[in-house]
């Protein structure tokens, strides 16, 4: 990953409140995701696409705490989604656990043309907020030439 990358990544991450603690009137209001980069219908070049998120009416934590109220994001890169009542599974292609509480993560050698990535609030057991907490964009990633 290039230098210029890793600072665009690192601004970017410092700058979504995911991983803090929101203040009150944030968490009174219903939970909420959005995925911040790549930005909707986005064209991506490279090989790797720098994801940043942002969560809000929740606090965002390690899935290892076990803590009531908390919630931690997992990525589904051109996959469905899980059914709601069944944890999201590991080791499965195009789904990517952000168990840490992190707010960004960069999806390695992903391949050129159209994807969908959607973003949902899970559970320390990986279980889907109920309702369902999810946001989805699509975007293009080509190849430099």
């Amino acid at each position: 990953m290039s230098r210029a990358l890793r600072a665009a990544l690192f601004a970017l991450a410092a700058a979504a409140p995911a991983a803090r603690p929101q203040d009150r009137a944030d968490s009174l209001a219903a939970p909420r995701v959005r995925i911040i980069n790549p930005d909707h219908d986005a064209v991506v070049t490279g090989r790797n696409v720098a994801v940043v998120l942002e969560a809000h009416g929740v606090l965002i934590a390690p899935a290892l705490e076990h803590r009531p109220g908390t919630a931690h994001v997992d990525l589904f890169l051109d996959r469905d989604l899980t059914p709601a009542d069944s944890a999201v599974p590991f080791w499965t292609p195009g789904i990517v656990h952000l168990s840490r509480g992190q707010s960004w993560r960069t999806l390695e050698n992903v391949s050129p043309g159209a994807h969908r990535l959607i973003a949902v609030l899970v559970d320390a057991n990986h279980l889907p907020l109920t309702p369902l907490v999810a946001d989805t964009v699509r975007f293009t990633l080509t190849r430099r030439r």
